[in-house]
C-alpha cells in the first residue's frame, strides 16, 4: 500500500480546505443563491493565485467574449511573473452565472467592490468573506487564511500524484526548493520522491 506523502504546516503557514469542507460550503452556497461567493470560492480554489491577483482579475482575464474560457494566463504582482491556470466546469458554470447576473463587461473587474471608494473587491474584504465560510464549516479562522484558498488544490495534486514539478509549476514558482517549503514537505518525502524518478 502506498504510503500517503506527509504534508506539516508551520504556525505562519494556512492549513489547506478538505474535500469535504469544499463540498460542504460549495452545497450551502448553491442552496443559498449565494452567486458571487460561489464564483469567488471555486475561482480561488481553482487559479490558487495569491489574494491580491485573485481579486485583481478582470472579466477579460477569464472570458473569450461571452464565454467562460477554460484557462487562463495571468502576471502575478509579486514575482511579474505569467502564471497559467484551469478553470472546471463548476468554475466557469459560477463565473458565467456572476457575471451574467450583474452584467460585468470585458473591462470591468470580475468582482467589484460593495464599496463606492474602491472599484474592486479588496483584499481584506476577502479575507473577511472567507473568514466567515471557515466559521460557517465549524473550523478555527485562525488555521485558516486567504492562503488556504492557493494552497488546497495544490496540495490535493501533490497528495494523489506526488510531482512537485507540477505544483511548482500551477503555483508560478521559479524554484522548486519554495514548492518544497511552501508545500510544507518533510525531506524525507522528498528524497522519496526523488527516489522514484530513476535515471
Amino acid at each position: 500500500m502506498k504510503r500517503r506523502p506527509r504534508i506539516y504546516y508551520s504556525d505562519s503557514q494556512k492549513a489547506p480546505f478538505k474535500l469535504k469542507d469544499i463540498w460542504a460550503l460549495r452545497v450551502r452556497l448553491q442552496l443559498e443563491g449565494r452567486v458571487r461567493e460561489l464564483a469567488l470560492f471555486n475561482l480561488g480554489l481553482d487559479s490558487k493565485l495569491r489574494g491580491c491577483d485573485l481579486v485583481s482579475l478582470k472579466v477579460r482575464d477569464v472570458c473569450h467574449g461571452e464565454q467562460v474560457a477554460p484557462r487562463a494566463t495571468v502576471m502575478q504582482h509579486k514575482t511579474q511573473r505569467p502564471v497559467q491556470f484551469e478553470l472546471t466546469t463548476g468554475t466557469r458554470e459560477a463565473v458565467h452565472a456572476w457575471i451574467h447576473r450583474t452584467g460585468l463587461r470585458s473591462d470591468d473587474f470580475l468582482f467589484p467592490s460593495r464599496m463606492h471608494d474602491s472599484p474592486r473587491l479588496g483584499t481584506r474584504q476577502y479575507a473577511r468573506i472567507l473568514g466567515g465560510w471557515v466559521r460557517e464549516l465549524g473550523l478555527d479562522p485562525a488555521d485558516y487564511g486567504t492562503h488556504s484558498m492557493r494552497r488546497t488544490k495544490v496540495t490535493l495534486i501533490y497528495q494523489r500524484m506526488r510531482n512537485l514539478r507540477a505544483v511548482q509549476l500551477l503555483l508560478g514558482h521559479s524554484k522548486l526548493e519554495s514548492t518544497v517549503t511552501y508545500l510544507g514537505i518533510e525531506v524525507d518525502d522528498a528524497l522519496e520522491i526523488s527516489e522514484q524518478a530513476e535515471i
